[in-house]
């Protein structure tokens, strides 16, 4: 069942909703433009920082799946509230932290806070929007990393130059706050979907129900492909462009700010046709389209600064499109009493593409003579293959409307006979 609100209140969720999206992006991708600094203040090796990331994405899928057990007995405002506050103290504790292990736990908290808002935003979404104008919200809430790649990363990258690393955290603990406020007068209680029969001892074989019916089973394996596709490319463009093209570490935010705004454009838009031309098909058109400009970063020519900018915002746009009717498509595929469980254990799923797509393209990786980075077009070529994979599978994705649809026609010619 969809709540329905007046159109400012929609909007002003939406974008309340996208700004939640927006401090939970950014807290992952600011990482790694502060990792020079963190490695000095706490004499780590590259190693042990790399441990710190992959510590946030390993906790933030397993959150996802833990939070698919509870997040549909719970009112999702309540939850979203909850979550959000810890999702602020983990970044409060990130920001204080005086030695690595410190970190080190700060940053697996904040995976498993991150990890299920995400769920709880999406969920609100379709608990809100008719599944007719789900493509543009989305789009709308996927503006959140669009608005992480202008502002936030550029912004915590100078805050960091200026006032040391834990300044963009306590940036985001600020924002954070303020974000908390203003949702607990904006978003409406969330209780349609909650389900308080279900006894306890029986949450962990429904929750095996959920991952292995077969409907879902196969939009797992559609997000699993997408994410293996995205991370096989996009973690290791900004540091061979440093090692091989001589870009400078402080240019890179001028391609964040690039990517970001130009998605921030297109990708309302490409929500909007979502919507009108169906969800598959322009799922599929901007999926092989997208081929094109992974090819081209992963056997980049030589090219002046202002080039690279300039492709760098087709590149995004490109990618960003696939995921826009993705998004939208996965929305309809539980039933509404199990919306929001699915979607965490998608977003667990969505952790572990990221995990082996960005592992698997560091082991294609090798480094070549004076400190360059050899290797990069196989990763273009395995993500490209992944691209035709999904296009030509996401056919069997089926949503529950669909099926509800297959057996009325069914109903009725056994009534018939």
């Amino acid at each position: 069942m969809t709540l329905t609100l007046n159109p400012l209140r929609e909007r002003t969720l939406l974008w309340l909703l996208a700004l939640t999206q927006f401090t939970v992006i950014m807290d992952f991708m600011v990482m790694m433009p502060l990792g020079p600094q963190i490695m000095h203040a706490f004499a780590i090796t590259p190693a042990m920082f790399a441990t710190a990331v992959s510590a946030y994405s390993l906790c933030s899928g397993l959150s996802g799946l833990l939070a698919a057990t509870y997040i549909d007995r719970f009112d999702r405002r309540r939850l979203l509230q909850v979550a959000y506050a810890l999702f602020a103290l983990s970044n409060l504790a990130c920001a204080f932290a005086t030695n690595f292990h410190l970190l080190l736990f700060a940053r697996a908290f904040a995976g498993l806070t991150g990890g299920v808002l995400g769920s709880i935003v999406m969920a609100i979404v379709s608990d809100v929007i008719p599944i007719q104008r789900r493509g543009a919200a989305t789009g709308v809430i996927m503006t959140g990393f669009s608005m992480a790649a202008i502002a936030g990363v550029p912004a915590g990258i100078v805050l960091g130059a200026h006032f040391g690393w834990s300044a963009p955290f306590l940036l985001l603990v600020a924002l954070s706050a303020v974000i908390w406020v203003a949702g607990s007068r904006v978003i409406p209680p969330l209780t349609e979907h909650v389900d308080r029969d279900t006894p306890l001892a029986d949450i962990v074989p429904r929750l095996w129900q959920l991952l292995t019916l077969p409907r879902h089973m196969k939009a797992f394996a559609l997000t699993f492909t997408m994410m293996c596709a995205h991370m096989l490319v996009i973690p290791f463009i900004s540091p061979m462009l440093v090692a091989n093209y001589g870009v400078a570490p402080e240019q890179l935010s001028w391609l964040y700010v690039a990517g970001g705004a130009s998605t921030f454009l297109t990708a309302r838009a490409v929500g909007r046709l979502a919507d009108r031309y169906g969800k598959r098909r322009v799922f599929r058109i901007m999926a092989l389209v997208s081929i094109a400009p992974v090819l081209f970063v992963t056997h980049l020519p030589v090219l002046p600064f202002i080039a690279m900018v300039g492709f760098f915002a087709v590149f995004m746009i490109a990618l960003s499109s696939r995921m826009v009717p993705m998004q939208a498509l996965l929305t309809t595929i539980p039933e509404p009493a199990r919306r929001g469980a699915f979607l965490s254990a998608n977003n667990a799923v969505q952790a572990l593409g990221t995990g082996i797509g960005a592992w698997v393209g560091g082991l294609l990786l090798q480094n070549g003579p004076h400190g360059t980075i050899v290797g990069f077009g196989y990763n273009g070529w395995l993500a490209a293959a992944l691209a035709v994979v999904a296009v030509l599978w996401v056919g069997q994705v089926r949503g529950f409307g669909d099926e509800v649809a297959n057996r009325v026609p069914d109903a009725g010619a056994a009534a018939k006979a």
